[in-house]
């Protein structure tokens, strides 16, 4: 079966086109989202890949209305692909249910993923070249050396409780703690 999936961001915009081009291709259903790409939760898609079965093709105008990254549309692909259907999207003549489709996805995740790898990489980069540079990443202390001595002097010459030491100094009871 052919499963059609469109989306618009606002309720002013229009879903005729996708759902005329859906149907032009055979779509025997269509589930229709009117939600922000960037939500993750789409109540439409989620019934439609909750729904797939083996050999249904699951098809999209553009890929940017099934997902926002190709990051998404991997993990979103690979969910319809472990149900044993296909995905189609019309606008970039991506097919999955062909061996040059399957290439063409298969390019572009390798692509992404490559990317994924650079990224990481070059942070790690910067990281060890902040450190050389004698910069520490991580958030800055809450307390001074100071503040600390003081703290720990509250609670063992005036026998404070943490909470009070904690409330005079404008951090948590936790961080107080850390400190002992």
């Amino acid at each position: 079966m052919i499963l059609g999936y469109a989306r618009v961001s606002t309720k002013d915009q229009n879903i005729d086109g996708q759902h005329d081009a859906l149907t032009s291709v055979g779509a025997e259903r269509i589930f229709a989202d009117t939600i922000a790409g960037t939500a993750r939760s789409r109540p439409k898609l989620d019934q439609l890949l909750n729904e797939l079965r083996n050999g249904d093709v699951v098809v999209v105008t553009k890929y940017d209305r099934l997902a926002r990254s190709l990051k998404d549309l991997l993990e979103i692909v690979e969910q319809i692909q472990a149900k044993g259907a296909g995905f189609r999207s019309l606008g970039e003549d991506i097919d999955t249910t062909t061996p040059a489709g399957r290439l063409i996805f298969h390019v572009f995740a390798s692509i992404a993923q490559f990317e994924r790898e650079r990224i990481v990489e070059r942070t790690k980069e910067g990281l060890a070249a902040a450190r050389k540079r004698g910069r520490v990443g991580g958030r800055p202390p809450a307390l001074s050396a100071a503040q600390k001595a003081e703290a720990k002097r509250m609670r063992d010459v005036e026998h404070r409780p943490i909470p009070e030491i904690a409330d005079l100094f404008k951090v948590s009871d936790k961080t107080i703690r850390r400190v002992f």
